[in-house]
């Protein structure tokens, strides 16, 4: 299932219930009003835009702003909206009217400061980061924590990426994504054998990708292991033969 800024959206939208009174909002949209109207239209336009349906997400999603303006998702999953039908100034417009709203909403900051990170404006990102991480009813500090490492990384800041990273870990230790972020920063900046440690650790409790064997193949290749190398590789070549990194080994040999 396709996720919105970090956090999943359900399969299956509200349906609008019949015998509601018809309006018409400022931007001339008509709609049926309800109690729970503007849940509805957000709920469909989050539909929507899981599925890759940007424009009929786009309508949607205005119309449950019209309704309620103060509602932080619909803003935040508009900005997602705007961003990747690549209008930037509208995206932004609706990130930051999201976090005004709802100033203490995880999903708004991180999906923000997401948006930020990927402009490269990072230390901004990193601002919204710190803000999520503040919010003491946020039980998702680990995702924080690794995306806003992932944005250190990208500065690039290695040295605050790491922490982030290892802190992400104090809150879940088998957290995979921070696992497997770190043996990926280990092996950019020569650090092989806690790249190795932290990628077995990855291995040990998910299940492999054509991505993760190849990086334990440069692992393996950096610290001199031919026999380790060579295992990854045929375990690459077999479960995962039409992969990219298939044909680099293939390539390569």
């Amino acid at each position: 299932m396709k996720t919105i800024g970090g956090i999943l959206i359900g399969s299956a939208a509200f349906l609008l219930t019949a015998g509601c009174m018809s309006s018409t909002t400022r931007t001339g949209h008509k709609f049926e009003v309800s109690d729970d109207a503007a849940e509805q239209y957000y709920e469909l336009g989050a539909r929507y835009y899981t599925n890759g349906s940007y424009e009929l997400a786009k309508e949607r999603l205005i119309i449950a702003i019209d309704i309620d303006p103060n509602m932080g998702k619909a803003h935040t999953t508009l900005a997602l909206t705007f961003e990747q039908l690549g209008n930037n100034r509208l995206a932004l417009e609706h990130y930051s009217e999201a976090v005004r709203v709802t100033p203490k909403d995880n999903f708004a900051l991180n999906s923000y400061a997401g948006y930020l990170c990927r402009q490269r404006r990072f230390d901004d990102a990193d601002k919204q980061f710190n803000r999520a991480l503040k919010i003491p009813e946020n039980d998702s500090r680990h995702v924080v924590m690794t995306n806003a490492g992932a944005c250190m990384t990208q500065k690039p800041d290695y040295g605050k990426a790491e922490k982030y990273f290892r802190d992400a870990l104090q809150e879940r230790s088998t957290y995979s994504e921070a696992l497997l972020q770190l043996a990926a920063l280990k092996h950019k900046t020569g650090d092989n054998l806690h790249a190795r440690a932290f990628l077995q650790r990855y291995h040990a409790g998910n299940k492999t990708s054509a991505a993760t064997l190849y990086l334990g193949i440069q692992v393996e290749n950096d610290l001199g292991d031919n026999r380790a190398s060579t295992d990854y590789a045929n375990q690459l070549l077999r479960d995962f033969p039409n992969s990219l990194e298939a044909r680099r080994v293939l390539e390569a040999r």
